[in-house]
């Protein structure tokens, strides 16, 4: 039998009327933004399913922006999302896609372009009760939930670099929940995550750098 704690019954904390549509719509965007250093200055929401078809009227749109700009699920200021990303000079737009139907009814992509002209596009799903996962980096599959601190390093699927990147993690005393390894195909661009029960340091990323098949280190605290 699956455990349901009251939290699932009762939902999350939240500024709108859904906890899938805008709760786990500001969540995954919550989550994407994180993962870009420095702010953000251009951003595309590409919508399906149940996104698609009801973003205006369940506040879905309000809900992604106002995660983008870092805004939690209880934000008072999501309601004025719009108003406050033009003040920033953020640059959003909103697509929707009809055609590709295998994906979960609540799915988006959310391409982010930094200050620094990096661009990363993540897809996030929201599974209802403001719980979500992120699904894709850069269209590589992955699969993590954002209610741990995680640790993703892109690197090449070289022998070694996994090793490494736990030796990193327990030279700092790091406690481990979850980790797992997405690949492109062999050889090519792998994902390593790592899940952790409490905060990461922050220097980590640096140390985890050093390896010379490390492509790049993203720290998400939660």
């Amino acid at each position: 039998m699956a455990f349901i704690s009251v939290f699932d019954v009762l939902g999350p904390n939240m500024i709108g009327p859904s906890s899938s549509h805008t709760a786990g719509a500001c969540s995954i965007a919550l989550l994407a933004q994180k993962m870009v250093p420095g702010p953000i200055t251009d951003v595309e929401f590409t919508l399906y399913g149940s996104f698609a078809r009801t973003y205006r009227g369940h506040g879905t749109d309000r809900a992604l922006l106002g995660g983008i700009m870092g805004f939690s699920t209880d934000d008072k200021r999501i309601p004025d999302s719009f108003s406050i990303a033009r003040e920033r000079g953020l640059s959003y737009h909103f697509t929707v896609n009809e055609t590709e139907t295998d994906v979960h009814p609540n799915t988006v992509d959310i391409r982010m372009t930094g200050k620094g002209g990096q661009v990363l596009t993540v897809r996030g799903e929201s599974l209802g009760g403001g719980k979500v996962r992120i699904t894709r980096i850069n269209q590589v599959d992955v699969d993590f939930s954002g209610e741990y601190s995680t640790l993703i390093v892109i690197h090449y699927d070289k022998p070694g670099v996994v090793a490494h990147i736990t030796k990193c993690l327990s030279d700092r005393n790091v406690n481990i929940a979850f980790m797992k390894l997405f690949r492109e195909a062999k050889g090519q661009t792998a994902y390593s995550i790592v899940e952790s029960d409490g905060l990461l340091p922050e220097d980590i990323p640096a140390h985890i750098r050093e390896n010379p098949y490390v492509k790049d280190v993203m720290l998400v605290q939660m």
